[in-house]
């Protein structure tokens, strides 16, 4: 008897836990849904290159993130990790996005590196990438503690996923306050240049992963 109240109780946790990762993936979307409008609006107010990759960056990662809220829900109901066609078809157009919007970015950085050109203010960049980077941080942290106590590559993966997003955050920073200070519209496509960096490293993971049976553990 003892033992059938002890995994009742395994199972309720484990079903909390599940439900949280899910409730997770759900913020993640709607999040950079709006951190994406947000982004590119007042990118094309300011003229401001890196928080417009910033923005297109934060759509494609809604794409990524309804493929880990299907997985979730789907796990949910089958433990095995082993991706089905939507979820894979998710992380191809994922990939394919990076890639197009790495070389927009290269192209643009290209245009505006010869027409000198250089935005009117990097305020906005400086004051979504600070609400970002806390919000991608408490995710991040809130996803890993989720992964590890259900011991799941999956959540951990996408948990993976948030702190390259951290990182975009960092440098759309960083590139917005030494523009703010020293006024050099390269700064700006040199933070462009680093967004593009990682959107191709993100193009190339999603490719990696869409050809693989199980979710796997992204360094």
């Amino acid at each position: 008897m003892h033992k059938k109240v002890k995994a009742y109780y395994k199972e309720m946790n484990k079903n909390k836990l599940w439900n949280t990762a899910l409730l997770l993936s759900v913020i993640t979307v709607f999040y950079n849904t709006v951190e994406g409008i947000v982004s590119v609006i007042f990118s094309i107010k300011d003229g401001t290159l890196s928080l417009f990759g910033f923005g297109l960056d934060s759509f494609i990662e809604v794409i990524s993130g309804i493929g880990i809220w299907h997985m979730v829900i789907r796990i949910m109901n089958d433990e095995r990790n082993i991706k089905d066609i939507f979820e894979k078809t998710a992380l191809r157009i994922t990939g394919i996005s990076f890639y197009i919007l790495t070389a927009g970015l290269l192209l643009t950085v290209i245009y505006n590196f010869y027409t000198g050109h250089k935005p009117e203010t990097a305020i906005w960049g400086i004051i979504i990438s600070i609400i970002s980077i806390a919000a991608m941080i408490i995710l991040m942290n809130l996803k890993l503690n989720v992964g590890k106590k259900l011991d799941s590559d999956a959540v951990i993966a996408d948990a993976h996923c948030t702190k390259t997003c951290l990182y975009l955050s960092i440098i759309l920073l960083v590139s917005s306050v030494f523009f703010e200070i020293f006024k050099i519209g390269y700064i700006d496509s040199i933070g462009a240049l680093l967004i593009a960096f990682y959107s191709f490293k993100e193009g190339r993971e999603s490719m990696e992963r869409a050809g693989k049976n199980r979710y796997e553990k992204i360094k």
